[in-house]
């Protein structure tokens, strides 16, 4: 994910912190829109043994609000278009939720309920940036084959 800052934010031969920050503001997005989707509209689980509380609903929900992001990265970060955002809000969808997904199987494995206390009431440090261990490699290789 670290390589994820420094390959996007000079994604065009300066620097362009407000890539990354899009980036970041569509995965936690996708996290949020999840969480409140699943609790107001969940009701059929996603992969139970995985992650007890993730729903179809939840997943749903994590999408439509990630989308409506994509706007407000189109329009506050620029030096990509909308097109991009909304391709980099898709992958981050699935490849994100994928990755949220493999780190609650860790923690299932290791019989962990949160991967630390660093940060109260999240799960964790890694629960904020799970999404992009396994959607980095794909929104690097877009940005630098399509967006660059």
């Amino acid at each position: 994910p670290l390589a994820l800052f420094s390959s996007t934010a000079f994604i065009h031969g300066s620097y362009d912190a407000g890539i990354v920050m899009g980036i970041l503001l569509l995965l936690w997005a996708n996290d949020i829109g999840g969480y409140i989707g699943g609790v107001l509209f969940g009701k059929h689980k996603l992969f139970e043994r995985v992650s007890p509380k993730k729903t179809w609903e939840g997943s749903a929900g994590g999408a439509l609000f990630s989308i409506g992001i994509t706007w407000a990265c189109a329009y506050f970060f620029p030096s990509l278009l909308w097109r991009d955002w909304f391709i980099l809000s898709l992958l981050i969808i699935v490849f994100g939720s994928i990755g949220d997904l493999v780190e609650s199987l860790f923690k299932r494995s290791l019989s962990v309920k949160d991967s630390g206390n660093l940060i109260p009431g999240h799960g964790g440090f890694l629960d904020r940036f799970d999404g992009l261990f396994i959607a980095s490699p794909f929104l690097i290789l877009y940005l630098k084959i399509f967006a660059a």
